[in-house]
């Protein structure tokens, strides 16, 4: 004997319930064995709209942005947008315009009330302008301002500069994200230059608690580097594999110890580029890699001298 299926409204029905489905269409629930109508007039609990497309659905939801920690109030707070428009898309009148003017001034004022705030209004703009400038994705964006939240608990902050720590939060995602951006680019960008940068990311790496963060700070691989070369110079496939085959030949010889891993990253790329004949000179891979000429040289000499390969040293 089948044990009995009880609806939500207390009716208690003996087909199995495997047995029974709902229709949606008249909204009952329907025993497909016996044809018994268990209940009827279920209330639909869906949205009142139909959307056809993945964009058309998530552009009628009233579910709210998610929550992002790149966001001072992590997109809790209700934002009251500046296009001055109502609910139906008509341009509000003047008077509504002046209202809700004043209402979002007040409410830029009560985001910030204390100097915890202050700091992190002042982090998150600094975050988006070298988020933009270097074009990096939006995960990238929120590890960042996840460790600059943890580095501002700890009190990590306090006398350095916001620009030179964000930066250096930047770096930190980036190794963690797998992102290939060097010191020297991101520091371009900074007033602090990359000798403050690598001081900041020598203190958070010292002083954060990373297990804590649930994330694993790994050491940088010029493995990484190798498709934004490749991509920007144009190369193909084949010579993004030889790099990469090269790299994993010496990654356990000790031979990029201390050394950055961008220069050894475009000392591949020209070796990979002389044996696919798709020359480039070391100067052009100098130049998309962020290293200088004598960089990719002389790891150009270390890599042939390793591996044997008859190709030219100069």
């Amino acid at each position: 004997m089948y044990e009995s299926y009880q609806s939500d409204s207390g009716k208690k029905s003996e087909c199995p319930p495997d047995k029974i489905i709902f229709d949606q269409e008249r909204g009952e629930y329907i025993c497909i064995e016996t044809g018994e109508v268990i209940e009827d007039r279920i209330i639909d609990t869906g949205p009142e709209w139909r959307a056809f497309t993945p964009e058309e659905r998530e552009r009628r939801s009233r579910a709210g942005s998610p929550l992002s920690p790149a966001m001072q109030d992590i997109g809790l707070a209700t934002v009251i947008d500046y296009r001055n428009r109502d609910a139906s898309g008509k341009k509000l009148d003047l008077k509504r315009k002046m209202e809700y003017a004043r209402m979002r001034k007040w409410q830029v004022r009560t985001k910030i009330q204390n100097t915890v705030d202050r700091n992190l209004a002042q982090a998150n703009a600094e975050l988006q302008r070298l988020s933009t400038i270097l074009g990096l994705p939006k995960e990238v964006q929120e590890q960042a301002a996840m460790i600059y939240r943890k580095a501002v608990e700890r009190g990590l902050v306090r006398g350095r500069a916001i620009e030179s720590v964000i930066a250096a939060t930047i770096y930190a995602a980036c190794r963690i994200m797998k992102t290939p951006r060097t010191l020297d680019e991101i520091a371009k960008y900074t007033k602090g230059g990359r000798k403050e940068l690598a001081r900041c990311y020598r203190l958070l790496w010292k002083e954060l608690n990373w297990k804590e963060l649930g994330v694993e700070l790994p050491k940088p691989d010029p493995i990484f580097y190798v498709p934004r070369i490749v991509s920007t110079l144009g190369l193909s496939g084949t010579v993004e594999a030889t790099a990469k085959e090269i790299l994993q030949k010496i990654k356990d010889s000790g031979i990029g110890a201390g050394k950055d891993p961008a220069g050894i990253a475009a000392a591949a790329v020209y070796i990979a580029t002389l044996l696919s004949d798709e020359k480039r000179t070391q100067k052009e891979i100098a130049v998309v890699a962020g290293v200088t000429e004598v960089t990719v040289r002389n790891r150009y000499k270390e890599l042939v001298k390793m591996l044997n390969l008859n190709l030219p040293l100069s």
